[in-house]
């Protein structure tokens, strides 16, 4: 099992930038896949982006290609998102997760993903 906590959401104006950070416990960490996933308001959650545990596939959404970017660093259990250009329709919930064990290839699906963090805000003004 793989323990998640994101920090690093907040208010922003369109346009602008927000870091989000996942700190993770577990031995486990370094050999699964981690994604990013966001809830906007009323909506079902998503998928943003994901990162393999060797960092050597990288996929986002069609949405955030080109203005986000997902990293990982296995020695510190840490997995970043960092969002640029960032616009309203980006305001939601952000979630980091784990994929779980033995899932391979490029899971996007809400159910290949077994441990989730609490999740943080991200709110960009017009």
């Amino acid at each position: 099992q793989v323990q998640l906590v994101e920090s690093g959401g907040g208010l922003v104006q369109a346009g602008g930038s927000l870091r989000l950070s996942c700190a993770a416990s577990g031995r486990t960490f370094s050999s699964r896949t981690m994604g990013w996933f966001r809830q906007p308001p009323g909506k079902e959650r998503e998928f943003v982006a994901a990162i393999s545990w060797s960092g050597g596939n990288i996929y986002y959404s069609d949405s955030v290609k080109g203005r986000f970017t997902i990293s990982r660093d296995n020695a510190k259990n840490t997995v970043i998102l960092q969002l640029n250009s960032l616009k309203p329709e980006d305001t939601g919930v952000y979630y980091c997760a784990a994929a779980r064990s033995g899932v391979a290839g490029t899971p996007r699906s809400i159910a290949d993903f077994g441990s989730w963090g609490q999740g943080t805000q991200v709110t960009v003004s017009s």
